[in-house]
């Protein structure tokens, strides 16, 4: 059985950084394109960054600049480190996996196959 844990979430200020954390459990991160993808109160889900099989990685305008998504193959674990922080990056922040071989930032919730529980991030100013 497959699980995706997210984790590193909480309390950040305006300009502060957070790094969220994806272990999973019964997968393998391989060559498909993982991801993050975030939900604010009242908004739709949108995707934040992708890494590809090719592991090329792609964003958000949103995002670009200040996020990065990264890949530990060794600890099978997907990051995002967040930095300067804003108001507007308060979600509830989701990793994905076994998406298609090539998918952009905004690759959409159900061309993945797994899914996280969710991490919450909320930003002060």
């Amino acid at each position: 059985e497959v699980h995706l844990v997210e984790s590193g979430g909480g309390l950040a200020q305006l300009g502060g950084s957070l790094r969220l954390s994806c272990a999973a459990s019964g997968y393998t991160y391989d060559s498909y394109t993982m991801g993050w993808i975030r939900q604010a109160p009242g908004k739709e889900r949108e995707g934040v960054a992708t890494i590809d099989g090719d592991s090329n990685t792609d964003y958000a305008d949103s995002v670009k600049g200040r996020f990065s998504i990264s890949l530990n193959r060794t600890e099978n674990t997907l990051y995002l480190q967040m930095n300067s922080l804003k108001p507007d990056d308060t979600a509830m922040y989701y990793c994905a996996a076994g998406g298609p071989y090539y998918c952009s930032y905004d690759c959409r919730w159900d061309e993945y196959t797994y899914w996280g529980q969710g991490t919450q991030v909320t930003v002060s100013s």
